[in-house]
């Protein structure tokens, strides 16, 4: 109890405007010099020099006592009357949190500095900006070039995602674009999750040309699932620089790009997601910004405020100086009060 009284945060009154009664304690206090200036007993003396050194007694010197425990006595009183409670609130989070895989693409084609300072490096940006937002979501993260690869199963331990999504490069797997493998491997990453909601990120810059599993048959099992699969093709239009090595060192060289947008298209269309076309940096940040958008996780937090009444210790100081105050009046200050 008493630590609830230090702890000011949660401290409030249920009948604060009782404290108004303590404008009267100045009145009192105003009153009885009033009154004792009125009832000052006189007498007339040829000298004063034989009373100056007559000291006053103990008992004189404590008759402020008695005003001083009414005074707490009416203050109590009044904080008791205020009804001062402690709050604490409990509170229960239930969080519908939605099963997410990452599937990026990390061909050699990832690259090209047509987004800075390229294309894979964008795509971890935004990726890890996407994770932060969403703390109640199980993520995984798949890679895949020529094959695929599970770089991180669906957690919830997003420390461990970003450090995954951080070591992502190009040349770790075989070369290609085997678009087929980087959803199938997702959809296997999400076959068994628990979550009512599960979704595909698929993020590729080409066209399939390799992989043991071909797009449609990851389609179809995507379906089977009701996996719902959001296609991003990243890159510019026309040509972007690309670096490669020469006798001379690293030199840029602009190659065409080629993104099947007809496939993409057809994999989130037929799994009730939406392809989107990202040619920036901010128009990158923009698809995944849409997508953390349209799927939200359902957090409902239910919160119970409890209120413990501490008037008590009050009343008690009120009631133990009001007794002190009157087998005091009644004992040691009775003759002179």
């Amino acid at each position: 109890m008493i630590r609830a009284l230090l702890d000011g945060q949660h401290l409030s009154f249920a009948q604060p405007y009782y404290f108004l009664l303590l404008l009267l304690l100045p009145l009192y206090f105003w009153y009885r010099w009033r009154s004792s200036s009125a009832r000052q007993p006189s007498f007339r003396v040829t000298s004063l020099a034989a009373l100056a050194q007559l000291a006053p007694s103990w008992r004189v010197r404590l008759i402020p006592t008695l005003l001083v425990l009414r005074s707490i006595a009416f203050v109590a009183l009044v904080v008791a009357l205020a009804r001062p409670q402690s709050s604490s609130i409990n509170e229960s989070i239930d969080s519908n949190g939605i099963d997410i895989v990452l599937s990026i693409d990390v061909s050699g084609s990832m690259m090209a500095e047509d987004l800075k300072p390229n294309r894979i490096e964008a795509a971890k940006q935004v990726a890890q900006d996407f994770v932060a937002k969403r703390p109640n979501d199980r993520i995984g993260l798949v890679i895949f070039s020529g094959e695929s690869f599970t770089q991180c199963p669906i957690t919830i331990d997003h420390n461990i995602l970003n450090e995954q999504i951080a070591s992502i490069k190009s040349g770790m797997l075989q070369d290609g674009t085997a678009i087929g493998m980087g959803l199938a491997t997702a959809v296997d990453r999400l076959r068994n999750a628990k979550a009512k909601s599960k979704i595909i990120i698929l993020l590729t810059d080409g066209v399939n040309n390799t992989g043991l599993i071909d797009p449609s048959t990851s389609l179809e099992i995507a379906k089977a699932y009701k996996l719902r699969v959001y296609c991003i093709g990243v890159g510019t239009r026309g040509q972007a620089p690309y670096p490669v090595q020469t006798p001379m060192g690293m030199s840029k060289q602009m190659v065409p790009v080629e993104i099947d947008e007809a496939l993409l298209k057809n994999i989130a269309s037929q799994t009730g997601g939406q392809y989107y076309r990202a040619t920036s940096n901010s128009s990158l940040a923009a698809v995944y910004k849409e997508i953390d958008k349209l799927e939200k996780s359902k957090v409902e937090v239910s919160s119970i405020k409890h209120f413990t009444d501490l008037f008590l210790p009050f009343a008690l100081l009120a009631l133990i100086c009001l007794v002190l105050e009157l087998l005091l009046r009644l004992s040691v200050f009775r003759s002179i009060t």
